[in-house]
């Protein structure tokens, strides 16, 4: 039957978009975040049409449309030459070909839209300052003083929710390190265009830039090899760690220099993933977002498939079949989504990251393919349309 009661432990995005979905079905939620304040976390986010639909839905978009900036193009460049491989038209197709738009804005402009939006709900409640070592509906009831339907899990790749799925996911370093950091307006180079999203390909690493509508400046990420800094999810990239940055960048473009001189209060992601494994108890607890399928941003569609699978649940649970079974039905139906979205990632791993003859060939074969066609290579995943929509 369907539940009446959800519990949602973390508030990042995965957890918010997970409370909108149910309570926009009639259920109420508690979401328990361990955080006593939601502050400001990372820097640049890009919200991919599969992802804006679902927030349209919930009544979130006309929020963040105020604030963000649909990129003219994307495109693909050149580390070392900075020449343009691939310019994709965006703006102009995202919302004709896929019916809706693409944008890119501040993370803490997606969560404080989605925040507000939980607030104004009644049938959403925040409980902050929680946190828990372990998952269980007796657990939650001592603290909320309610019994629970269902238990999501939307606490992010280190989340203590999996101890409560057996068999649940490992969390593995990648082998990867993201430098995430925004540079002021004064100290835009001329190289970077401010209406476009940028990826710029080189010898084992590549630099994401866009500029952020609420800043005036612009949102870089930085991906390249590094070395395992241990059990966190980010850390002050300072000392070795930014020295590391301009090492690994050194043989690029001399252009880069001055981006890497002004950084703006940078951050050291190393980057894990969640391998196979269960996503739910069978009975009344499931895994979401990171915790389920933490993936590498090569693809940028980790807030996107948290959106998908928060929204997604809430269809599948409300169906009317038993709980384990819509779990084991959700599962099942998003895994094979996941998996495409993985493999898209390590694809393009593969292509920015190379040297040598592999780069040249990538250079020439990018530099001749017709847009048409690499729009129509994101048709699967930006034109996707969730479960409920």
């Amino acid at each position: 039957m369907p539940v009446k009661s959800v519990a949602i432990i973390g508030a990042g995005v995965a957890g918010l978009a997970a409370a909108l979905s149910f309570a926009r079905l009639g259920v109420r939620c508690d979401i328990l975040e361990q955080a006593e304040q939601l502050d400001e976390v990372g820097a640049g986010l890009q919200i991919s049409p599969n992802a804006a639909r679902i927030l349209a839905a919930l009544d979130v978009l006309p929020q963040i449309e105020a604030q963000w900036l649909e990129p003219e193009t994307v495109d693909l460049a050149s580390g070392l030459s900075l020449k343009r491989l691939v310019s994709l038209p965006m703006r102009d197709v995202a919302r004709k070909r896929w019916g809706a738009p693409y944008g890119v804005l501040h993370r803490a402009t997606l969560q404080q839209a989605l925040l507000a939006a939980v607030k104004r709900n009644p049938l959403c409640h925040l409980h902050l300052g929680k946190r828990l070592e372990a998952v269980s509906k007796s657990i939650l009831a001592g603290i909320t003083f309610q019994d629970y339907d269902l238990i999501i899990g939307a606490d992010g790749v280190w989340s203590s929710s999996r101890y409560a799925v057996p068999g649940s996911p490992t969390a593995r370093f990648s082998g990867n390190i993201a430098w995430r950091f925004t540079i002021a307006p004064d100290y835009v180079p001329e190289f970077l265009r401010r209406r476009c999203v940028t990826a710029f390909l080189g010898p084992s690493a590549h630099l994401v830039a866009y500029p952020l509508t609420e800043t005036g400046g612009f949102n870089i990420v930085a991906i390249a090899a590094g070395t395992n800094p241990g059990d966190t999810w980010k850390a002050e990239a300072q000392g070795k760690q930014h020295a590391l940055l301009v090492e690994q960048f050194r043989r690029w473009n001399p252009a880069f220099e001055q981006v890497l001189q002004h950084v703006n209060k940078p951050t050291f992601w190393p980057l894990f993933q969640a391998g196979e494994g269960s996503w739910h108890n069978g009975r009344d607890t499931v895994l979401i977002g990171d915790a389920a399928h933490a993936m590498m941003p090569f693809a940028a569609q980790g807030a996107a498939m948290a959106i998908e699978d928060a929204f997604e649940l809430a269809a599948f649970v409300q169906r009317g079949q038993a709980v384990g079974d819509a779990l084991s039905a959700f599962e099942a139906h998003r895994i094979p989504r996941i998996e495409k979205a993985r493999k898209r990632a390590a694809l393009n791993k593969f292509a920015y990251h190379a040297s040598g003859p592999l780069r040249l060939g990538r250079d020439l074969v990018l530099s001749m393919r017709p847009p048409e066609a690499f729009l129509a290579d994101f048709d699967w995943l930006y034109g996707y349309r969730a479960e409920g929509l």
